[in-house]
Parts: C-alpha cells; structure tokens; sequence
C-alpha cells in the first residue's frame, strides 16, 4: 500500500462508503417510458367513450364549462365528441403501440381537443377524463423521440386508401351537383351522408334519386365504393391477421417488437443459450434472433420473445430494437456467423455492449478485432474449472470468480 497514491486511497475510499451507483426508490422510467404512455392512451379512449354515451343519455346537455364564454361549440357535437374521439384514439393507441410517429402528431392533436370537451361541460363525470387527460399529455410530449417509425404503407395500401378517398369525394361532389335530382338533399352535409350509407349498403331510403341520371349515378358509387372498400379491408385488415397468426404460433413480428426497450438481444441459438436464457430468468425481457425455424418450435414454450430472421442481418437487427436494448448476446455454435453478427451489430448501434461466446479459443481476438466488448470462451473456461477442482483448490463456485472470461489473462490465485 506504500506505493499507493493518497489520492488513489481516498477514491477507493469514497467508491465503497459513497458509492456513486444508487438503487432508485421507484424506477421512474418504468412510470414514464412509451409503455405507460400508450397504456394511458388507451385507458383515456376508453374513459371518453364512456363520458361521451353519459352525455348520449342525458335529455338535456348544459354547457356550464369556463370555455364556454369563450368557445362556442354546436350542441350536437358536444354531445357526441367524446365518443368521437374515443374511435380516433382507440385507433392511434394500435398506432403508437407499433411506435408510429404520425399516430404520436394525431394524439398530440387529438388530446388537447379532448380537454376542450369537459371544460366545455364540465359534468360530473367529466372530472376523471380531464384528469387523466391532462396526465397522459406531457408524458406523451416526454416520450416523442420513442415514436419515431414511420407508416411504410404498401404500395397496394397506399392505393386502397386513395381510391376510397377518391370515391367519397366523387361522390360527394357529384350528389351535391346533382341534388336537384334527389329528395332530401339539400347541402353537403346531406351528400357526404348519402355516399357513406351508399357506400356502406345500408341505405335508410331517406335521400333517394329520382331522375335517371340521378341513379346510375348511384350505381357508380355503389360499385366503385364496394369495390375500393372491399380492396381496402384485404390491404390493410391481411397484414394485421398474419401478425396475430404469427403470435398464435409463438413467434413475434417485428411491429409487436417495437415497444421493447432495456432489453436483451440474443443472437443465435447455441449451446451455451439455454443456460444464459435461465440466468437472465424475469430480470429483463430477451429476443432471441434465430433463423433455425426448428429452434423457434422448440422455444415457443419459454417466456422470450421470438424472431425469426438472419442474425447478420442489419434489417433483422433494427427489428430486434438493437437500437434500444441495453446488450447484445452473440451466441451461437458457429464463429465465423457471429463474428459478422458482431460487425452487423456494431453498425445498427456502436454504443451497444455485446458480449460473444467463442466456441475455439483461436477466435478469441478475431471476436475483439470487429469490436466485441467481451469475449467468453466456455470451453477454456470449463477446462480450468474441471482442472482447479480435481485439485481441490475450491469449490466450483468460488473458482469461477478466480478465472478470466478470456482466456488470454494470467492464472488467478486459488483460494484458500
């Protein structure tokens, strides 16, 4: 200890008696993440759904909110605001749960009118939705940058939704043109009715044509509106359906993997794995990345998250939210695939800790070179294990604290 700098002795000091990593009271990224943020998303949908059919109820609706000298809103739609946007935010609650950044802008626009509705009335049963509304806002604006995917709609997608648009402006424009030729059809709130009961078959019979013009018309909107609703339901209703099949067979797709974050990565599927998944246990949630589908099948049965893809991949990487998780584990029974998961790990995320399990010493520094932070090699590891032990210089537990994870390190001193 002469040799020890004073100054080194009162770091060493400080680090045992004040040390600088603290374990928190309350995890508040556990509170305040995009995982909370959507849960709340959904939790006010649901409460404005139920606020709105209370307002649905009452006989009569008195507008008694401070914003009521200040904003005048048309009864009606007061009445059925809160049920309105209880459809929209259920809708952009799927969106942001697949990290979507345009349904984050619809929410963040959709929530503040939201507040609108019970200061407006300011019911009873208005409190609690105000309430919660005005706590799901700011984390909403906290966690923004956590909503960064974008829509990536397919081309056939993209089609689907314009030909609809198009249909419903086509017959908009046309029904009020030709308005004189329909009874009960007098402004373009009356067309914009007639072409959605049109196109969606109901038909109540209360605008109805009666030139000829004014039906064939008609049938133009039928056909062109079944025809591009029916298109749209295939395009964008399919995708959903193949995920939730997927799910049912235990694999995740990569857009019910977007809410991951603080987790674990592990790439490939070896010998080693199987006792790393048991010692990760609950502590954190873990995707395996494997593209061995006999492999899935066989882990369909333990709690982990499952994708099925090239782990050398760099779009199988971003899938897995390398970007978010907090390591990366390569560990699979071939060296040369893992060190190119390493380099292709290193290119999505640099910052990232991965760890690789090298299954032949010789490819220890092969494994450093493409920026492994740590190299294990367990079978150098298990033979100076079995070889200390059959000594008798200590149990096997307290020798594993003695031997370096790679193998290149000098002996560590036996216990005694």
């Amino acid at each position: 200890m002469a040799n020890v700098p004073e100054d080194s002795s009162d770091r060493t000091l400080e680090d045992v008696f004040y040390p600088a990593d603290r374990v928190p009271f309350v995890e508040w990224d556990e509170l305040s993440g995009a995982k909370p943020t959507v849960v709340l998303t959904g939790t006010v949908a649901l409460l404005a759904f139920v606020t709105g059919l209370s307002n649905l109820s009452q006989a009569s609706l008195a507008l008694n909110g401070p914003l009521t000298a200040v904003v005048d809103l048309p009864l009606p739609f007061v009445r059925f605001g809160g049920v309105l946007f209880a459809f929209v935010l259920g809708i952009v609650t799927v969106g942001l749960q697949r990290r979507k950044q345009l349904a984050w802008r619809v929410a963040a626009v959709v929530l503040l009118g939201l507040v609108v509705l019970p200061l407006t009335t300011f019911q009873p049963t208005d409190i609690p939705l105000l309430l919660l509304t005005l706590v799901t806002y700011p984390l909403l604006v906290r966690n923004r940058h956590r909503f960064d995917q974008s829509l990536d709609l397919s081309p056939i997608q993209i089609a689907s939704l314009s030909a609809i648009f198009g249909v419903v402006l086509y017959g908009t424009v046309g029904a009020y043109g030709l308005r004189g030729q329909f009874l009960e059809l007098d402004s373009w709130g009356d067309a914009v009715y007639y072409v959605v009961v049109t196109i969606a078959t109901v038909g109540y019979g209360d605008i109805t044509p009666v030139t000829a013009e004014a039906r064939w018309f008609s049938l133009s909107i039928i056909l062109f509106g079944t025809g591009a609703f029916t298109v749209a339901v295939g395009a964008l209703i399919g995708p959903a359906i193949e995920s939730r099949m997927a799910t049912a067979f235990g694999v995740m797709t990569a857009s019910e993997l977007t809410l991951l974050e603080d987790h674990i990565v592990v790439l490939g599927y070896g010998d080693v794995t199987a006792s790393l998944l048991e010692e990760l246990g609950d502590e954190t949630e873990v995707v395996v990345v494997t593209p061995d589908e006999e492999t899935v099948a066989s882990l369909q049965s333990e709690d982990v998250n499952l994708l099925t893809g090239d782990p050398t991949d760099e779009d199988v990487l971003r899938d897995a939210r390398v970007g978010t998780a907090s390591g990366v584990v390569v560990g699979s029974n071939d060296d040369a695939r893992d060190v190119l998961a390493v380099i292709a790990t290193k290119n999505v995320n640099p910052d990232i800790r991965t760890v690789a399990a090298a299954t032949a010493e010789k490819h220890v520094e092969k494994f450093r070179a493409v920026g492994a932070d740590e190299v294990i090699n367990p079978r150098s590891i298990g033979g100076r294990l079995l070889g200390q032990s059959v000594l008798g210089r200590g149990s096997s537990e307290a020798l594993l604290d003695g031997i370096e994870t790679d193998g290149d390190g000098p002996e560590a001193d036996a216990p005694e």
